[in-house]
């Protein structure tokens, strides 16, 4: 229990600084803008392809239940509310920390583990500037953007096999997933992204800094960040989906 709130205390500082530094604005557009591209551009291919399958998996799911009572035009209803209010979000948060948090937490620990963070410091630089800010902001800045895609992705694949499957008209699909999604759905699937993508940033650079220079710290730290990652994720989500659902 002691290591535990140690860690989080540990955590908490190290988020404080991260903040401090952003709101100084502390952070080169080049850099900022290279680490989007890396996390971001990235990422599209495993986070559109997961979403893929889910929705056809979805899909699947509910046509076959759906039709026992003549209601297979609904299949729309279901998968356009659930890719936006949850799987799209929570599904592009879990793909992303476990192609970009580990990334992350493990490159920065092998900078630690190699001495070369203290040679930042050697030389007058602060690592949380150079290592930490740009890889928090580009995480959340594009999450967001990967959260929407995946959710059209999913819904578009849950068409494809709802109109093999049921038969389902583009029309009717379109409209039946359209009627299912609220402004504030789609408010909260970005919010979502955005405040996930800030805390696999934190948690991935936090795990990279706190490295043991052990051999085994680099593995250590990112098996750490992974899991806390995705903890992390679940937890916050269930305190965003029910201040939503307060708001509505």
């Amino acid at each position: 229990m002691k290591i535990f709130l140690t860690s989080v205390g540990d955590f908490g500082i190290f988020s404080g600084s991260v903040f401090t530094r952003i709101s100084r604005l502390q952070v080169r557009s080049g850099e900022l803008l290279r680490q989007m591209y890396r996390v971001g551009v990235g990422s599209l291919s495993v986070v559109d392809l997961c979403a893929l399958f889910i929705g056809l998996v979805l899909v699947l799911q509910t046509s076959s239940l759906l039709a026992r009572f003549g209601a297979e035009g609904q299949v729309a209803t279901i998968v356009g509310a659930a890719f936006v209010r949850e799987i799209g979000p929570v599904f592009a948060a879990i793909m992303f920390s476990g192609r970009v948090g580990t990334g992350v937490a493990a490159e920065i620990s092998s900078m630690v583990v190699t001495e070369q963070v203290d040679a930042y410091r050697a030389f007058g630089l602060d690592p949380i500037v150079k290592l930490a800010l740009p890889r928090v902001l580009a995480m959340t800045l594009m999450l967001p953007a990967l959260t929407v895609i995946s959710c059209l992705v999913g819904i578009t694949g849950g068409y494809l096999l709802a109109y093999m499957e049921a038969g389902v008209p583009a029309q009717v699909y379109l409209d039946k997933a359209l009627a299912a999604v609220t402004p504030l759905d789609v408010f909260a699937c970005i919010t979502k992204g955005a405040v996930f993508g800030l805390l696999i940033g934190l948690i991935a650079t936090y795990s990279g800094f706190s490295t043991p220079r052990t051999t085994e710290g680099v593995g250590e730290s990112t098996t750490r960040a992974m899991v806390n990652s995705v903890l992390g994720v679940l937890v916050v989500d269930l305190i965003l989906t029910k201040f939503f659902m307060l708001m509505s």
